[in-house]
């Protein structure tokens, strides 16, 4: 057990420096790894923590770049579509709709390669939805980052805004999904809980990382860059659901 700390502490390092450059792909990294040696609830569970603590970090390390409009419209409905797919992420097949996400997600990343000015309306009904899906998916399969990147993605916001929202975003509807699953009796072994001493700093270095990789992208440059690690979770959910 003493093993799997190490192994998953260079596994959060890596997610925590991705997470922080693209905004999302946490949980799409750690998820299926740690499937291969724990259960999926306490996969989620752990998981959940450790994405939790990465949303505090990009909010503090990004904290001047958060604006409460985009906040509050992705996040509130967010937090109620979790709540519903954390309730039911025991009762459906995770593998279809693992799939439909990916083919979505690549759909997404070709079509605006060939459409390099579309921006998605920034209508509150359109924030609403995207923040309700990526609530639902975060919940129910622990990864729901993807979705939110495509919605946020797609504003053209600037750096430091698209990364602290995402981060805030996240962080309404990790809690929400973190106290579902213990309520519902989930737990971690005592042995990965006392690995959370190293997960958490550990999680930290990673967006510390992450934010110098952010700051050297240039801004024009940043949408083409979240939309690469789009069609890569998005190929690796097709593929390998």
């Amino acid at each position: 057990m003493y093993e799997e700390i190490i192994y998953i502490s260079l596994l959060t390092l890596l997610a925590s420096l991705i997470g922080t450059l693209a905004g999302f792909g946490i949980s799409t990294i750690m998820v299926p790894i740690l499937l291969v040696t724990l259960p999926l609830p306490q996969t989620l569970l752990l998981v959940g923590i450790v994405h939790w603590f990465n949303d505090i970090w990009k909010i503090l390390l990004f904290r001047k770049g958060i604006r409460w409009k985009p906040l509050l419209a992705f996040g509130l409905p967010g937090i109620f579509a979790s709540f519903l797919g954390s309730s039911l992420f025991l009762r459906v097949s995770h593998e279809i709709l693992s799939r439909a996400l990916g083919a979505f997600l690549i759909a997404y990343v070709l079509f605006i390669i060939f459409n390099q000015t579309f921006k998605m309306s920034q209508k509150l009904s359109v924030a609403i939805s995207s923040g309700a899906l990526t609530g639902f998916f975060a919940g129910i399969f622990g990864i729901g980052g993807e979705i939110n990147a495509v919605a946020l993605s797609t504003f053209n916001l600037e750096k430091a805004v698209y990364v602290a929202t995402a981060g805030a975003i996240s962080f309404m509807i990790d809690s929400t999904r973190i106290a579902i699953y213990i309520q519902g009796g989930t737990r971690l072994d005592p042995v990965l809980v006392s690995g959370f001493l190293i997960f958490i700093p550990v999680s930290l270095i990673g967006a510390i990382i992450g934010k110098k990789g952010v700051a050297k992208i240039p801004q024009e440059k940043y949408r083409n860059f979240v939309a690469i690690f789009i069609f890569l979770f998005g190929l690796k959910l097709l593929l390998f659901p």
